[in-house]
């Protein structure tokens, strides 16, 4: 199909200039919209203009503009239908043969955290997606393009057969053209539901990233989907698994909490030991002492760019995946000895790596919530004795690691790293025993530190447990019908503690 005319109309101008003096070399005519055709016309490439295409001016801001029966006549009738034909030529229908269209960003406008309902509705395309699917239904005439990426296999095909396009390309391009026309409305349906609080149902659409070789077990297969590749580049070893993308999900969540340098070593998405400091080797020491047996073929990440010296103390023990910001070339040429430990580098922030939802499968649906990234604890003293600075840190480090254990979750902590941690139990009390067995076989005291837990003490003997183990002040959301009996047994035994008011507790 021989393209003649071209209907050229995006926000998103990378490439499109080139594109344009392309295809007008090639004798197609070009027809614009707005800001485009000011880019086209400064290019100094032959352009018409909408509005003498369609003889209708732009109108209500531009909102209307391609919302016309040329535009979509000329996308949608059928090549050599003689009816189609005849009626085209009656209405006065010149054929379009070539659609490139981007949209509006509403994906980006509704990203910013400043922005209004207002603005967001204002960055909704009407006429982009009308045009796409117009021109997507008559693929087999029609060729519509809505990805910059795809510009330069258009022009090639369009090279290698004399002036027109494929029809394999087209079909390739107009499947592509629904799926992004699919998760734009997703993302505006989406967007909407959740500013007005209407009971519309939920959708949502993905990417294929790539497919696993299995899921959770071998019998179970999965796939990935999303831009996972864009906050995570493997620098080395085996392909990465299901749980082992489970795992630096977990790891990047929870390093996300410190600002200080900080090493954590996570087993099955739980953390096995947190430590901060400056020097990160005494970062590692810290967070391996928690636990010397559990990170074997576990998690370990950093916030920091990992040094040959911490390297050299990694490579000593088997690690499944290490991740970083990035690694110093003596660190990579150390671990990448082993062929089949992961590298990661986190390409982009650890905040910004973080998902903005949680979504969950469940018997008949998903269970769909804001990821649990509520802000600091609001640190309100309900103890006759207030905690010193330094038991105050211990226990905002504790709270931090806490939030990424799963529940009931209990971790002794000082202000630089954890001692102890429970994961996990049907009960609190067991969780604190757990966690209290785990640092006395660590060889680590408890004296003077502080204990976290996600969740309330529903009874006192949790917190009378981590008194005689040797704490001395705690951090919890409050919120037990036992409360005061909990502050008592706290008062009783000296004990600072400070009610957060928020859970985290993670099922």
């Amino acid at each position: 199909m021989k393209i003649a005319r071209a209907l050229i109309s995006v926000s998103d101008k990378t490439g499109i200039a080139a594109l344009a003096r392309a295809l007008e070399s090639q004798g197609v005519d070009i027809i614009s919209t707005g800001g485009t055709a000011d880019l086209l016309k400064k290019e100094k490439i032959p352009v018409r203009e909408i509005s003498s295409f369609t003889a209708f001016p732009e109108v209500l801001e531009g909102r209307v503009k391609t919302l016309h029966p040329r535009v979509h006549g000329g996308l949608l009738y059928k090549r050599g239908n003689e009816k189609h034909e005849a009626e085209a030529r009656e209405c006065g229908f010149e054929p379009i043969d070539l659609v490139v269209v981007n949209l509006y960003p509403f994906e980006a406008t509704i990203a910013k955290p400043d922005v209004t309902l207002a603005e967001a509705i204002e960055n909704i395309d009407i006429g982009g997606p009308s045009m796409i699917r117009s021109a997507a239904k008559n693929y087999e005439s029609v060729t519509v393009v809505v990805d910059p990426a795809d510009y330069d296999a258009v022009l090639e095909n369009i090279r290698d057969n004399n002036g027109g396009t494929t029809l394999k390309l087209r079909e390739r391009l107009a499947i592509k053209a629904f799926i992004r026309t699919g998760e734009y409305d997703r993302a505006i349906g989406n967007f909407l539901n959740r500013e007005q609080t209407t009971d519309a149902s939920f959708s949502l659409s993905l990417p294929l990233v790539t497919r696993l070789r299995y899921g959770e077990n071998p019998h179970q297969t999965a796939a990935l989907y999303g831009d996972f590749d864009k906050h995570f580049e493997k620098l080395h070893g085996k392909e990465l698994s299901f749980n082992n993308i489970l795992d630096i999900s977990a790891a990047t969540n929870l390093i996300a909490e410190f600002e200080e340098p900080t090493v954590a070593i996570l087993k099955h998405t739980n953390p096995c030991g947190v430590g901060s400091d400056v020097d990160l080797p005494k970062a590692w020491n810290k967070a391996f002492a928690t636990d010397k047996q559990a990170p074997f073929g576990g998690i370990i990440i950093c916030n920091r760019p990992l040094t040959e010296a911490l390297a050299k103390m990694i490579s000593e023990i088997f690690s499944e995946v290490i991740i970083a910001p990035d690694f110093e070339p003596e660190a990579r040429s150390v671990l990448q000895k082993k062929k089949n430990l992961r590298l990661i580098r986190l390409a982009t922030s650890m905040t910004s790596a973080r998902p903005a939802v949680d979504i969950r499968s469940v018997c008949g649906g998903v269970l769909v919530q804001d990821a649990d990234i509520a802000e600091e604890a609001t640190r309100n003293i309900v103890t006759k004795r207030r905690p010193t600075k330094t038991e105050l840190k211990a226990m905002l480090f504790g709270w931090r690691v806490v939030k990424h254990v799963k529940s009931n979750a209990i971790v002794y902590a000082k202000a630089d790293r954890t001692l102890g941690i429970g994961a996990g139990q049907m009960s609190r009390i067991d969780a604190s025993r757990i966690a209290i067995w785990k640092a006395k076989e660590a060889g680590l005291l408890l004296k003077g530190s502080a204990v976290a837990s996600d969740a309330f003490f529903p009874f006192p003997d949790g917190l009378i447990a981590a008194a005689e183990a040797g704490a001395t002040c705690a951090i919890q959301p409050g919120g037990s019908v036992r409360d005061d009996e909990v502050i008592a047994a706290a008062n009783e035994r000296n004990m600072a503690m400070l009610f957060t008011g928020i859970r985290h507790f993670r099922h």
